[in-house]
């Protein structure tokens, strides 16, 4: 037993620096495929515990929004309601809404007036138009792609920005108006069966789910 750990250390003494890196940079990416692999399997958990052992919509946003609020920790959130009072304050400068979900799901509804950006590749040059003191609401389906958004915009430069609290499918549930092409909308794209029970029954349209993995809610 002695021998091998004699022979280990003296091959780590042989090691090079480029190999030292190499296998740095290996474990930095293996630890990163973990992160990414928890990400994708603790969230809906959560999702599950709050539905099975609460029964409640609100209940359930309310854990995606403390586990977003974690890993987004810079990112400011906005109330529905608070929002419905602001849209509706004319003597206040308005927000610019940011839908950050897939295209098929913007296509089925979405806020009024709100412009679509890619939430796992978004681009600047959709918003150069916009000075850096904008204010701008990010959401998505429950406020987990937002924060990222949100957060992305805030690293380059964007410094009034804000996340919706439970995102379209709080503001669904509480009645809140939604459009597509332009025309009055009456339900919401559910993102798939698990995470479509956080909308009221009649808001979820039947429609293909979400299976790009990097799409979380």
């Amino acid at each position: 037993m002695v021998f091998r750990r004699t022979n280990r250390r003296a091959e780590d003494d042989d090691r090079s620096p480029e190999d030292e890196g190499r296998w740095r940079r290996h474990r930095r990416g293996a630890r990163s495929a973990l992160l990414l692999v928890l990400s994708l399997l603790v969230l809906p958990a959560l999702l599950l515990a709050g539905l099975l052992f609460f029964q409640g919509r609100e209940i359930g946003l309310a854990i995606v929004q403390r586990v977003s609020a974690r890993k987004f920790p810079n990112v400011a959130w906005i109330e529905p309601a608070e929002l419905t009072v602001w849209r509706e304050d004319s003597t206040r400068s308005q927000p610019l809404l940011l839908d950050a979900r897939t295209g098929p799901e913007y296509a089925v509804s979405h806020l009024p007036g709100a412009r679509r950006i890619d939430p796992s590749r978004p681009l600047l040059r959709h918003l150069e138009a916009f000075a850096r003191d904008t204010p701008v609401v990010v959401y998505c389906s429950v406020g987990y792609r937002s924060a990222r958004v949100a957060n992305w915009l805030q690293r380059q430069g964007f410094s009034n920005v804000v996340n919706l609290s439970g995102s379209l499918f709080a503001w669904a549930n509480e009645g809140g108006a939604m459009e597509a092409e332009g025309r009055p909308a009456t339900q919401v794209h559910p993102y798939n069966a698990v995470w479509g029970r956080l909308l009221r029954p009649e808001l979820r349209a039947s429609v293909t789910p979400v299976t790009d993995p990097i799409s979380l809610p």
